[in-house]
């Protein structure tokens, strides 16, 4: 961990470095002159004052954050360090891990081969693995500690899948699965096998938990396009959209412009951690994994923003964005969980007080949000605390990136909610 003195003398360094890029990244959102953009400009210098202000005093280690309407960017701000100590700055190209940011290219892919009568939303979901084929539902534990299963009264389909009602749950927040994992852990290997790896945690369509839901997505999407995944998204979603610091697997290049993870200690300091260990994967999930810099999934939020096209590629259809956009659950409540590991996620509750439900890819708040967000927008956000929104009623869409644990992060999302604040009040000065 750096010490007071290297901290003191690496902002010293690198002061005017940070304050060159804060100018420009307010600057060029919008051209000054006229009482408007001057209340606009203000409110973007507020973002620049934040960022800076947070990132100086080592809340954060570093952020990069865009934002766009339908005229273009009126955004762009990179502050602070991919590694506290070291550096180098922030800039604009900074490659991030974004973890579960990924589900929504996945749900974009499946949602092209529901377009071309692939698959459909209802019908049971293609048995890609035992999990899907002969799923069990998880009752209990006997009073020996045995998980006790039964059938699902009705199977799992995509539509299930893609807005997490399917009964997958990832045991980081959900006691009961982490309490399986557990029970399962301690059998003997050849007990072990008789058991699940992925129970459902509930019958399809009656709750919703987040879960590995769009992992299975990834498996159906490869075995109904016959493509690999990291191929499909090239061939399909990213080179379309000019996506090229977004995969799977990064270059050299890339990863010399790799951000680093911190991890948020008890005294609310921030220690850096070794980077992943580099591998050539083989196999490649729906749900994490993916690696992206703030332009590029703008550009892919943005296409959404814009009805499924963008700069002349057309991703999806117009209806088809639209139904991703809609409450997918009914009355279902979504949204909140509840951590079984506060060294990797604090608890999650986005918007208290505030109902939420689920697209398809997305969360979405049913009514306004405190910082300027409309009811009907969609979000949703990865492990290491970066963050995504769209508002098609104000046709905003943003970013912000960051790279820490746990998630939910309570400095980083209190600088999200400054940016937010910020995008809406230069949007409503217009």
């Amino acid at each position: 961990m750096a010490t007071q003195e290297t901290r003191r003398d690496f902002l010293i360094t690198s002061c005017a470095s940070t304050a060159a890029h804060s100018l420009f990244s307010t600057v060029s959102a919008f051209a000054l002159g006229g009482e408007t953009e001057k209340l606009r400009s203000a409110s973007l210098i507020q973002i620049d004052t934040a960022f800076r202000d947070a990132t100086d005093a080592w809340q954060v280690p570093g952020v990069v954050a865009m934002a766009a309407n339908d005229g273009g960017i009126i955004y762009e701000g990179a502050f602070g360090w991919r590694h506290l100590g070291q550096g180098p700055a922030m800039s604009r190209d900074t490659v991030f891990r974004i973890a579960s940011m990924i589900k929504v290219v996945t749900t974009v892919a499946a949602m092209q081969l529901v377009e071309e009568g692939k698959i459909t939303l209802d019908a049971p979901a293609p048995a890609v693995g035992s999990a899907l084929a002969s799923p069990q539902v998880l009752t209990g534990f006997d009073a020996a500690g045995a998980p006790q299963l039964r059938r699902p009264k009705q199977p799992i389909t995509l539509r299930h899948l893609l807005t997490h009602t399917a009964g997958f749950a990832y045991p980081l927040w959900d006691a009961d699965a982490l309490g399986y994992a557990r029970a399962i852990d301690g059998l003997p290997a050849r007990k072990r096998a008789l058991f699940p790896r992925s129970p459902l945690m509930f019958d399809p369509g009656t709750r919703w938990q987040y879960g590995p839901n769009i992992d299975w997505v990834g498996r159906i999407v490869e075995a109904v396009s016959g493509e690999r995944l990291d191929g499909y998204f090239r061939n399909h979603i990213l080179d379309p959209l000019g996506m090229a610091d977004t995969g799977f697997i990064i270059s050299p290049s890339q990863r010399a412009r790799q951000a680093n993870l911190h991890r948020r200690q008890l005294d609310g300091s921030l220690v850096p951690a070794p980077f992943e260990k580099q591998t050539t994967p083989t196999a490649f999930s729906g749900g994490g994994g993916l690696y992206s810099s703030a332009p590029d999934y703008l550009t892919l939020i943005r296409m959404l923003l814009q009805g499924g096209q963008f700069n002349g590629a057309r991703v999806l259809r117009a209806e088809t964005v639209a139904l991703m956009g809609q409450n997918q659950i009914g009355h279902i409540e979504a949204g909140i969980l509840k951590t079984t590991n506060p060294a990797l996620s604090n608890d999650v509750n986005f918007f208290p007080g505030i109902p939420l439900r689920w697209g398809l890819g997305h969360m979405i708040n049913m009514e306004p949000g405190p910082n300027g967000r409309s009811a009907g927008s969609l979000t949703w956000a990865g492990l290491l605390n970066t963050y995504y929104w769209i508002d098609p009623a104000k046709r905003v869409a943003a970013v912000f990136m960051t790279q820490v644990l746990p998630f939910a992060d309570g400095p980083a999302l209190s600088l999200y909610h400054q940016f937010e604040r910020g995008i809406y009040d230069a949007v409503n000065a217009g």
